[in-house]
């Protein structure tokens, strides 16, 4: 099936790098019209090439997800390339480094507090008046599978990551009769996302062996499952789908 999202325009935030990108070039892949916005334009750039280079069409937007007068920016100009919005993936994300919870200094609790909720909190102000007026919409969320199943050494992002799925829930609550969907994907770390550095104090093969080796199916989830869970929760497929947790973590949080 690979016109899934035939017609269908999708914004995905970070969508310069890691699961971001690839659940761009997946979406477009699916024909998806595709805004890729990311505040590192050489990497939003690149992305887009690479999906107009497989004949899709996709176009850069610049912006800090965690930015008002940035998203506003950014949401204003996606609707004026593409008319309008049908799809929002937010894989804006941080992760603190792996260890005792009291080692994590005030400041960076606050820079987590803003990488993982705010992106939502905004893409929400100013997507869902744009989803109301025209009849519906879809969100989804990238977050963690610690979020739902906390892992030693990792309490404030498991409590972040808690908080932001929590939040999605409670959105899919509210706006079900507005015809919007919310949904999350709780991936385990691979090798392409920027938070890998969750795995441990250092992400080395032989850390990754060992998180490997508690998971049921034997292997690490790839950003291109990521995608695909991404995409299925996007589609008319899962229509009579919201508030749901997709975790891609091979049965690890069984």
């Amino acid at each position: 099936m690979p016109n899934r999202l035939a017609d269908k325009v999708a914004l995905v935030l970070a969508a310069g790098s890691g699961y971001g990108e690839h659940i761009a070039r997946r979406f477009a892949q699916a024909g998806c019209a595709v805004a890729v916005a990311d505040a590192n334009e050489t990497s939003g750039k690149r992305v887009v090439q690479a999906i107009k280079a497989a004949n899709g069409r996709a176009e850069y937007l610049y912006g800090d997800p965690t930015d008002a007068e940035e998203m506003h920016a950014l949401v204003a100009a996606g609707i004026e390339a593409f008319g309008h919005f049908d799809l929002c993936v937010n894989a804006h994300a941080s992760a603190h480094r792996n260890g005792d919870l009291l080692d994590l200094g005030e400041a960076e609790f606050e820079r987590l507090l803003v990488a993982n909720a705010k992106s939502l909190y905004l893409s929400a102000r100013l997507l869902v008046p744009h989803f109301r007026a025209q009849g519906g919409g879809c969100f989804v969320q990238i977050a963690a599978a610690t979020g739902v199943h906390p892992r030693a050494g990792l309490a404030w992002y498991s409590g972040n990551m808690g908080g932001v799925i929590a939040t999605c829930k409670a959105m899919a609550v509210d706006l079900g009769r507005d015809g919007i969907r919310v949904n999350v994907v709780n991936p385990l770390p691979d090798d392409s996302d920027p938070r890998g550095e969750y795995a441990g104090a250092t992400d080395t093969a032989e850390q990754r062996a060992r998180l490997k080796a508690a998971v049921p199916l034997g292997r690490l989830p790839s950003a291109l499952d990521v995608a695909n869970a991404a995409l299925f929760l996007a589609s008319d497929e899962a229509r009579c789908i919201t508030g749901a947790c997709l975790a891609v973590d091979g049965g690890h949080s069984l």
